[in-house]
């Protein structure tokens, strides 16, 4: 997800989307354990998505 993207959203959505993709990162951690993951780096993207989403709604707080 670009940081465009993220910056449209509400706050009440973003971190409804940094719930869902961190179930979706522990999903894929447990799968990874499993021999299961077609695609490690999917790993590293979901942490970016994390971070990109957190950092947008640390910087709408210190705006506020």
């Amino acid at each position: 997800m670009k940081a465009k993207e993220i910056r449209d959203l509400s706050e009440q959505e973003i971190e409804k989307k940094v719930r869902d993709t961190r179930q979706e990162l522990m999903n894929l951690r447990l799968r990874k354990q499993a021999g299961q993951v077609e695609a490690p780096s999917q790993l590293l993207e979901l942490r970016r998505d994390i971070a990109r989403m957190e950092t947008i709604l640390k910087e709408r707080a210190a705006a506020n």
